[in-house]
């Protein structure tokens, strides 16, 4: 279970360093291996490898109504492996496809992780929160 937010940055090369407090069990749980994909709210989705394949058949079962979705996850998908000091390589396609620039925030979602500009993410929570709270949390407290 992933959770928690973590300022990153991206390396000339396009590389994140995956924080070790996640990559401990990226590489023993999955052997360091991951999917990316673009996410519809504008971030990028990191999914260990195990957990997107389980994904992929679900989108690929998409109904035809659902095909734009269908096209942004699986064909914007990237396999993508951990090197020797935790980096992942974020190609340029999916760099400009979410408007990464150096910062970066990692934000852990349970099964995987959402990969955000900063300033974008900065922009999505401050809009999030001056919304108030949704009625799916009618029954949740804090």
């Amino acid at each position: 279970m992933f959770q928690g937010c973590s300022a990153i940055t991206l390396d000339a090369k396009g590389r994140v360093s995956i924080p070790t407090r996640h990559r401990d069990a990226l590489v023993s749980q999955e052997g360091g291996s991951l999917t990316l994909t673009r996410h519809p709210d504008g971030c990028l989705l990191v999914y260990p490898r195990s957990v997107w394949e389980a994904r992929r058949e679900q989108i690929a079962r998409f109904p035809i109504s659902a095909r734009a979705l269908q096209r942004l996850l699986l064909g914007n998908a990237l396999d993508v492996d951990m090197d020797g000091s935790g980096r992942i390589l974020v190609s340029p396609e999916l760099r400009q496809a979410a408007g990464l620039t150096r910062d970066v925030m990692l934000l852990g979602m349970g099964s995987h992780f959402e990969l955000w500009d900063a300033e974008a993410w900065a922009r999505n929570e401050a809009e999030a929160l001056s919304q108030g709270m949704t009625d799916a949390l009618d029954d949740f407290s804090f």
